[in-house]
């Protein structure tokens, strides 16, 4: 037979792996809140790029319908209460179409691109 036994005590968590612990959970709580607050930055930008991208889309169809004449079309609009920005560069193809890139930039920054072709002469 053995001798008796001595009740073993739990130690607990000492100071060190406390620190460890608290430690831990402040870098996640960081990298969650700067996730968050990138998060919120992408999705502040979304309405005036989805605002350019419907203004190059509604440019394209206007080129489209007034090909001769699409010089004369606007260099900005008013959409959604953005301003939106056209810039046009067109280059014509070895077919005789004009091949229009249509970039449309709202005042803060973000915008959108389109590609169209178009008949006939480009400007």
């Amino acid at each position: 037979m053995h001798g008796p036994l001595k009740p073993r005590r739990d130690r607990g968590m000492t100071l060190i792996e406390l620190a460890v612990a608290i430690f831990v959970l402040t870098i996640g709580s960081i990298a969650a809140l700067r996730a968050a607050d990138q998060s919120a930055l992408v999705v502040g930008g979304e309405m005036p790029r989805l605002l350019a991208r419907i203004a190059a889309m509604n440019r394209a169809e206007e080129m489209q319908l007034a090909a001769p004449y699409y010089g004369t079309l606007p260099g900005s609009v008013q959409i959604g209460g953005t301003t939106v920005t056209y810039s046009t560069e067109t280059e014509r193809t070895e077919a005789g179409l004009t091949l229009a890139t249509i970039t449309a930039r709202a005042a803060s920054g973000e915008g959108a691109s389109v590609v169209v072709y178009l008949p006939g002469a480009g400007r």
